[in-house]
């Protein structure tokens, strides 16, 4: 099981967890989720000779919330006191969804902190896209909160039992609605900081080496390929199928395409192979 532990930030307390040794990891969410969305890979990923950090987000889990409406330029200011407070120098970062745009910008505010980066879920924008967000899921978000008798409850379950398709158990369903529930930020602040960002822009000022990762079943597949036309000199990892929750849903075969990239030294049992279906381009 990863330690869990708190650290002073600019906004307030950091909380995160961390398993194993070796070269660190650093996992970033997907929004509104928490670091708990990692639950399934932090042990896979230990055992293949990673020290892997899960951190909870400025607002979301046991962090503490920013004063303000925050942007991804915020939340990446959450990660390299982590980095402090474990001694760590340099260290690669894995960002799903939203997380890949913290991922970005951490890559760039603290450039000399990070060795590797994959983007699981990239998400370069047209105006367009970006506008119709705004005047759609953004204002349902604004609306969503607390109901009488917790229909929000049982609403937010069954979005997300609709993305998953039957793919994820009813317990690890309610525990999405748990985590997206545990923050203390607004609910809508996490998505209208990842569609207020430009990714489009931002992905030619990474200098480090960096894969985009995506998975054919993800609501956001096409950005992935738009992303790797902006940056063809990024690695490219694609898994077949799956959803937006496609590190429950192929955990072994994530595991595999992560710690190959970071380049690990520990090779992984045999016994714990995996027959996922994906391909890898450099």
């Amino acid at each position: 099981m990863p330690r869990r532990g708190y650290v002073d930030g600019p906004f307030g307390q950091i909380h995160f967890q961390h398993l194993g040794e070796g070269a660190a990891v650093v996992l970033l969410h997907q929004v509104p989720m928490t670091s708990g969305q990692f639950d399934l890979v932090y042990e896979p990923l230990a055992r293949r000779g990673l020290w892997v950090i899960g951190i909870d987000m400025p607002g979301f889990g046991l962090s503490d919330p920013t004063p303000f409406i925050p942007k991804v330029e915020d939340y990446a200011q959450g990660i390299t006191p982590v980095l402090d407070a474990l001694g760590i120098d340099r260290a690669s970062i894995v960002g799903h969804h939203t997380g890949a745009l913290v991922a970005t910008e951490v890559a760039i505010q603290f450039a000399n902190r990070v060795d590797k980066l994959i983007l699981n879920g990239p998400l370069p924008l047209t105006e367009e896209e970006r506008a119709d967000y705004l005047a759609s899921g953004h204002q349902w978000e604004l609306g969503f909160g607390p109901r009488p008798g917790g229909t929000h409850l049982t609403e937010l379950f069954a979005i997300r039992d609709g993305f998953a398709a039957g793919t994820v158990s009813p317990e690890r369903l309610s525990d999405y609605v748990v985590q997206a529930f545990s923050g203390r930020g607004a609910f809508w602040w996490g998505h209208h900081a990842a569609f207020q960002y430009r990714h489009e822009e931002s992905l030619a000022k990474i200098t480090q080496p960096a894969m985009i990762l995506t998975n054919t079943g993800d609501m956001i597949y096409p950005m992935a390929h738009r992303a790797h036309k902006i940056r063809p000199d990024f690695a490219f990892a694609e898994l077949q199928g799956g959803g937006v929750d496609i590190v429950d849903q192929q955990p072994e075969a994530w595991v595999e395409i992560v710690a190959m990239y970071v380049g690990t030294s520990r090779v992984a049992d045999s016994s714990q192979g995996n027959q996922q279906e994906h391909r890898v381009i450099n």
